[in-house]
């Protein structure tokens, strides 16, 4: 059975093996070189550190994906902004797992406060992580053409956005930087 949870340090060596086949067969991610196991968890205690969910999704033991947001920008007026990330083992795809997995990140991103998550999709062919998003809610915002050079090729990246909770309809219920 299929179960979202919170990603743990046990995880990581799954985490990274998935990320390695998506930065050296995919166009996904812009990244053209497999961080190891350190850096990878670095990347994910970073997440975590700033109150930010990092998810995995896992079946009989086998973790299938990961989820994560990032703060869009570093700047403190973004701080209830920020963009998610979402890979799937390849033997995962078509299960409806990203789904899954990109609406619990969601809903536990909406819970923290945020109130935008933006997806930065590489390459505007990549029907799977544009599907998995407009099931979820988001809308394409635009589309930078050749932005990236990945596999001998010219990339695009594809932005969509989803509005959390009240989105820009109030002001957020935090204190001002």
């Amino acid at each position: 059975m299929l179960t979202l949870r919170t990603s743990t340090e046990q995880d990581i060596a799954a985490i990274t093996s998935i990320y390695a086949h998506h930065v050296t067969h995919g166009t996904g991610t812009f990244e053209t070189s497999p961080p190891d196991e350190t850096e990878m968890a670095a990347r994910r205690a970073d997440v975590l550190a700033k109150g930010l969910p990092y998810l995995v999704a896992e079946n009989d033991g086998q973790v299938l994906g990961f989820a994560y947001c990032q703060w869009f920008k570093p700047r403190p007026a973004y701080r209830f902004s920020a963009e998610d990330s979402i890979y799937l083992h390849p033997d995962a795809a078509g299960q409806r797992i990203g789904n899954k997995l990109l609406t619990e990140l969601t809903r536990e991103a909406e819970a923290i406060g945020l109130r935008k998550l933006i997806a930065v999709i590489g390459d505007s062919a990549n029907a799977r992580s544009i599907g998995v998003h407009r099931a979820v809610g988001f809308r394409h915002v635009g589309t930078i053409q050749s932005c990236g050079w990945k596999f001998g090729r010219w990339l695009d990246i594809v932005m969509m956005e989803k509005a959390l909770g009240e989105g820009s309809r109030t002001a957020p219920e935090a204190p001002s930087p």
